[in-house]
């Protein structure tokens, strides 16, 4: 059986823009956002990335833009194909591969100055010995010196009530309008997502896309990170980098 998560973004890969109001100038948007991050802890455009949840490649795409020498993974085949066409498009060269950020290793022997793991990528990890597995593996391919950087979303404020959905996002189009929206069914340290995209033009066209994430704190991920040979370790607030989530740093 298909791994949910694969499943999860392999259908949601055609469509995985209409979550944007503007997916070019988001790309666009995060990556000057992460380069000053970077060039916070003392990186230039020199620095080898390594995006290792690529998606469509809204991270890996605009970073490439800006000059930086990209490498992009991701455990959905349609996603990295996807992220192929857009890089194209766009005429930036990224080296992309299919490949799951828990064993990074079968697919790159070398290391990276900078790995990141942007939008919530790691509670895809369903028990703390895969976020242990996920992140081991991919700290496996930052070099000494280098660092970690990931986004997640706020679970130390999300567990205080238990939200059962997601504001929605309503995007004008030039027939009309489009709405997405999250549903999110709690179960214990586990909730069920279900992502809504609703067309609503000439006719009304609705996608529904199912996953499930575990709730990671801040410190959970802190202690794996520190446990792991990190220091450094730093977590930076949106209003601090104007990123949609909370951001973690780390350094080997």
């Amino acid at each position: 059986m298909m791994d949910i998560v694969q499943e999860f973004y392999d259908n949601m890969a055609p469509q995985y823009e209409k979550l944007f109001a503007d997916w070019q100038a988001a790309t666009e948007e995060q990556a000057v956002i992460l380069d000053r991050l970077f060039k916070g802890e003392g990186f230039d455009k020199t620095a080898r990335i390594l995006d290792c949840a690529c998606g469509i490649g809204t991270q890996s795409i605009g970073l490439a833009s800006l000059g930086y020498s990209v490498t992009a993974s991701d455990i959905s085949r349609a996603e990295i194909e996807e992220a192929k066409r857009r890089a194209e498009s766009r005429n930036v060269k990224i080296r992309f591969e299919q490949g799951d950020f828990c064993a990074l290793k079968e697919v790159f022997k070398e290391q990276f100055d900078i790995v990141i793991a942007m939008d919530n990528a790691l509670p895809h990890m369903l028990s703390p010995q895969k976020l242990e597995e996920a992140i081991k593996s991919i700290l496996g391919r930052v070099r000494s010196g280098g660092i970690f950087v990931a986004s997640i979303r706020d679970y130390d404020e999300l567990l205080k009530t238990k939200p059962p959905y997601s504001p929605p996002y309503i995007h004008k189009t030039q027939k009309g309008q489009r709405v997405s929206f999250q549903t999110w069914d709690w179960e214990g340290d586990r909730y069920r997502l279900t992502q809504y995209i609703i067309d609503d033009e000439t006719d009304v066209a609705v996608s529904k896309f199912t996953c499930e994430y575990r709730v990671t704190t801040r410190e959970e991920i802190t202690k794996l990170l520190e446990a792991k040979g990190c220091r450094d370790v730093e977590w930076k607030m949106p209003p601090q980098t104007g990123f949609y989530q909370p951001v973690v740093v780390a350094r080997i």
